[in-house]
């Protein structure tokens, strides 16, 4: 049987983030893809122009029916946007005892928020202590502390402690949003730094969906049971390849997508 993974997220309509890119991710990497929906965005490259909220009910409903049926091995968590819909996805996976990688989408990449104000402490104390690795680009991560964003990768690894702290079992302070010629993550526990990974900048704006892509790679090598520092380095070499030839994509006139088939075909 093939590795099944859920991604519980928000619809890009674009195609770019959300659970169209993770489903593509997931796919990419060898693991069935299930999917539940949270709301339906109207996006594109250029900017988010509409949010629809799921009913609660429906998003209750969607992932009973996968959970029941699916032999699903590990969950990924994305865009939630009110604390009902956190509230209502923390009770249906109540008895879920797979990993779960908890993506904080907060903002999309045209600086549109995806994440109520109100629903920034629900998402810190009722699913960050679910999570069995949390996944915060750096303003992400600074907002769940209420602190200044980290600058340096000893800032990276202090704040990464507090969010263990707060009950995330594994967090991968991501990079991406700093600055030098070179992208740096980390990755900690309880114990400390168990993992970095760094890559070389890559200069292009194509650069949407990189977080979901990234959170939901993580769980597609969960659900292949790897351990999971190897699942957050395999994650992160496929996205770099996705960064990297994004440029062939050419798709939109904002920020275009990575281009997760990248090692199936060329544009």
């Amino acid at each position: 049987m093939a590795p099944i993974a859920l991604t519980i997220a928000g619809s890009d309509s674009g195609g770019g983030a959300g659970i169209q890119a993770d489903l593509k991710a997931m796919s990419a990497l060898g693991v069935f893809g299930a999917s539940v929906v949270t709301a339906v965005t109207a996006q594109n490259t250029r900017a988010v122009t509409a949010v629809h909220g799921i009913p609660l009910e429906v998003i209750a409903a969607q992932i009973d029916a996968v959970l029941t049926d699916l032999k699903v091995v590990s969950i990924k968590i994305g865009m939630l946007a009110t604390p009902e819909i956190i509230h209502t996805v923390a009770d249906s996976i109540a008895a879920f005892e797979g990993p779960i990688v908890l993506d904080p989408v907060m903002v999309a990449k045209s600086g549109d928020a995806l994440l109520a104000q109100d629903a920034v402490q629900t998402l810190r104390d009722v699913l960050l202590p679910r999570a069995s690795v949390l996944t915060p680009n750096l303003p992400e991560a600074a907002c769940l502390l209420g602190s200044a964003a980290a600058t340096s990768p000893a800032e990276m690894a202090d704040q990464g402690r507090s969010l263990c702290a707060l009950g995330a079992k594994a967090v991968l302070m991501k990079g991406g949003h700093g600055v030098g010629d070179f992208c740096h993550d980390v990755l900690l526990d309880a114990s400390g730094v168990v993992g970095e990974y760094t890559a070389p900048r890559v200069e292009t704006r194509n650069t949407h969906g990189t977080g979901c892509t990234l959170s939901s790679s993580i769980a597609a090598g969960l659900a292949k049971v790897l351990a999971l520092p190897d699942a957050v380095a395999q994650a992160h070499e496929y996205l770099q390849g996705a960064i990297a030839k994004a440029d062939e994509l050419n798709i939109g006139q904002g920020h275009g997508p990575v281009h997760h088939f990248h090692r199936v075909w060329t544009a």
